[in-house]
């Protein structure tokens, strides 16, 4: 599989440099609303994420990859994970208790590794969670930047960043229309509107509502999302932009299936063994105000000032396993009756977040001589993090058994038991540069670096005998009032361009994971002395758009080593900050347009993550994969379109084995999954579409909670959508 895939990657760079494959100039398309997204990986359109020096995928020396909005609505995906997990290297491992937004990228998992932005700023996660933005109705694009971004963003992006950029006020006037239902008793109504309102004013307005039963037990779920823009540009060289999103999300209270005997059993695939009166609830809104002012030709300014406020409640019965013929669960985590179901965790937790912050950028361009030109960007970021978090672990000591079959789901015990338990406030402040010498037209050198502190301050709150909040009390230990991290990473490299359209290049960067989530940093007085993890990548490649710009082929390898994991050699010695672990692989991606026309947009990433050095508890983890990491992954995406307004897709999504536990005991199987479409457009403006999700019904693991408790994905299901553009 290794060797096939690396030759496949080279044959088609092979045919990108020679041009042996032709476009159609035959194919016009004569329905608009049925035109979607690029077909050539955005090689020579600006990244955001990749660089603030407004550099194309070409001139970068790193891995860069764009999911064009328009695509991902065409195709019907439903959230953002969905849609950014078709990109090279990209899988979700979302799960109610990360928010359903964890990502997997490069052997590296979850929101302490791949960090997430929204329009370029960093979003902190409190716990691992992330509930913000999951509807895809008003995203223009989602860029995916791998490998180590701690340059760019600070901490916490070792595996990479995926940013989402939301669609912008335009001088073009738009409406777009959606309306869909199918499977599940599964609904959506969109709306997006944008256009000028004067000489200097623009705006843009989203509004999606989608609704669904689910496809197991009491698997409703309904979410509401709203976004709107207002651009004021009183001349050519300086915009002020004012954005507001919000987003009201009751997700699916399902927290997976429990295998029994260490499989699915088909009998309980649409059970759902969560309590009755669960509940899931996440409201975020965010505001960012936007100043670009172009001082002269040769220097330009931005500014973004942004709140975003997140409020999260939790109430599941979330843990649950089959007791086998011995009375044990096969994970370790209890016993019972033979062949009954065990259920546990009964959790309440409410997190209610606050974030402040500001970025700034000043960019200088110069020419220093004959074929010298130099790009320079200064900046700050500062970030100010306000959380309070309720919890009842104190009280969580709900379980049962009951049939896998034949159950009552019962109800959640001990709401009245959630009570805030401790405050933090988190601060962030950081200067960075980068900087791009470009020598003659085809040599370019680029570098960068970013200091960055991060201090935490947490009070525990003290309750009377009647529960009542009768103060504070600091929480770190030996007195401590905060805990301050430093952090100094950079990274440097090179590209070199032939032409215009091939380049090759090499890096190295390095990047910091903090242990743990930083805002909820644990008052443990040993881990309390640790750092941050450090890592460091090495990757070459080569790109190259061909066609005349109509397609586009990646070919990269890299390797990228993170030390500091937190290990304890004997269950009886100390705690100790040792631990290692790495990953090396290829990812290839190719996209380009046929003769008939067709296009294709295929991927694939083939990886080795092990744990080099881990040992905790006693037990030796090294030479094992971590957790929930896939190490083959793939995406193919056909689309035809015809004549008459007729347009037809498919597209098939691999994902290879993975393991739900560090010592590798619980193998969860590889999937793949086909999902196709048919559309009719009636006039330009009007079309009807046909999508069909999962075509052969497979029945698969999309990410798992615990050992042996798997979410399982969408069972075939078929959505009818009518979708008009004015």
């Amino acid at each position: 599989m290794n060797k096939y895939l690396l030759s496949s990657g080279i044959c088609l760079l092979s045919a990108a440099f020679t041009g042996t494959a032709q476009a159609d100039e035959s194919s016009d398309v004569t329905a608009d609303i049925l035109v979607i997204g690029r077909s050539d990986l955005g090689m020579k359109v600006a990244t955001e994420t990749g660089s603030r020096l407004g550099l194309t995928p070409l001139e970068l020396p790193a891995s860069i990859a764009t999911v064009d909005g328009d695509t991902i609505r065409a195709r019907g995906d439903l959230t953002v994970a969905e849609a950014v997990s078709r990109a090279p290297g990209v899988t979700t491992i979302g799960n109610p208790g990360n928010g359903n937004t964890a990502l997997s990228v490069r052997g590296f998992t979850g929101q302490g590794s791949v960090l997430q932005l929204v329009d370029g700023v960093r979003l902190f996660p409190t716990a691992g969670t992330i509930t913000f933005p999951t509807d895809p109705w008003n995203v223009e694009r989602i860029e995916v930047l791998s490998g180590p971004s701690s340059v760019l963003y600070g901490q916490g992006a070792l595996g990479g960043a995926i940013n989402v950029v939301t669609k912008k006020p335009s001088d073009r006037r738009e409406l777009d229309l959606e309306a869909s239902y199918g499977s599940q008793n599964t609904m959506h109504f969109a709306a997006g509107a944008g256009g000028p309102l004067g000489q200097v004013l623009s705006y843009r307005a989203d509004a999606s509502y989608r609704r669904s039963d689910g496809w197991v037990d009491r698997g409703r779920s309904e979410s509401l999302s709203l976004g709107g823009a207002l651009r004021f540009v009183p001349s050519d060289r300086f915009s002020l932009t004012l954005r507001g999103d919000y987003g009201d999300n009751k997700p699916m209270q399902y927290f997976g299936t429990p295998l029994i005997d260490g499989r699915l059993d088909p009998r309980t695939k649409r059970r759902n063994y969560n309590v009755r009166d669960a509940q899931m609830h996440y409201r975020d809104d965010r505001l960012t105000l936007t100043a670009q002012w172009a001082i002269s030709d040769a220097v330009s300014f931005t500014n973004t000032a942004y709140r975003l406020s997140s409020k999260r409640r939790w109430y599941n019965l979330e843990n649950y396993c089959w007791i086998g013929a011995t009375g044990e669960c096969p994970s370790g985590n209890g016993s019972g009756t033979p062949g009954l179901i065990r259920r546990f965790d009964n959790l309440g937790i409410v997190h209610d977040n606050r974030q402040l912050g500001d970025q700034a950028n000043l960019t200088i361009r110069s020419q220093l001589g004959s074929g010298l030109a130099n790009d320079l960007v200064l900046g700050f970021d500062v970030n100010a993090i306000k959380l309070t978090y309720s919890n009842n672990f104190a009280f969580a000591d709900q379980s049962d058994e009951v049939d896998p079959f034949r159950f009552d789901p019962g109800t959640f015990d001990g709401k009245a038991n959630r009570i805030p338990r401790y405050l933090t406030r988190t601060s962030e402040w950081s200067v960075f540069a980068e900087d791009r010498l470009k020598i003659g037209q085809q040599l370019s050198l680029i570098g960068g670096f970013r200091y960055e502190e991060d201090r935490v301050k947490r009070r525990n709150f003290i309750y009377d005998a009647g529960g009542n909040i009768t103060g504070q009390v600091n929480a770190f230990p030996n007195g401590a009032r905060q805990r301050k991290f430093e952090n100094f990473t950079w990274r440097v490299g090179a590209v070199y361009q032939p032409t215009s359209t091939l380049s090759f290049y090499g890096q190295y960067s390095t990047g910091v994971d903090p242990l743990g989530t930083l805002t909820t940093f644990t008052t443990n007085a040993t881990q309390f002395s640790f750092t941050n993890a450090k890592g460091d990548q090495v990757e070459v490649g080569v790109k190259a758009s061909f066609l005349d710009g109509k397609g586009s082929a990646t070919l990269a390898a890299y390797r990228i080593v993170k030390k500091g994991l937190v290990a304890q050699r004997t269950p009886t010695s100390p705690i100790e900050q040792i631990g290692q672990q790495s990953s090396k692989g290829i990812e290839a991606a190719l996209a380009f347009s046929l003769p008939g026309g067709f296009a294709l947009d295929a991927n694939g990433t083939i990886l080795k993550a092990r744990f080099d050095d881990y040992i905790t508890g006693g037990k030796d983890f090294a030479g094992n994969t971590p957790s929930d990491v896939p190490e083959t992954a793939a995406n193919l995406w056909l689309t035809w379109q015809g004549l008459g307004g007729l347009r037809a897709q498919a597209g098939l999504r691999y994902v290879g084995r993975r393991f739900s536990d560090s010592g590798n005991r619980f193998r969860v199987p590889s999937y793949a999954v086909v999902d196709a479409g048919l559309s009719y457009a009636f006039t330009p403006d009007l079309a009807v579409d046909l999508r069909v999700y999962n075509l052969l019904d497979k029945d698969y693991a999309a990410t798992t909670y615990s050992d042996q408790q798997w979410l399982l994905g969408r069972p075939r299901s078929v959505d009818v959508a009518l979708r008009a553009q004015i």
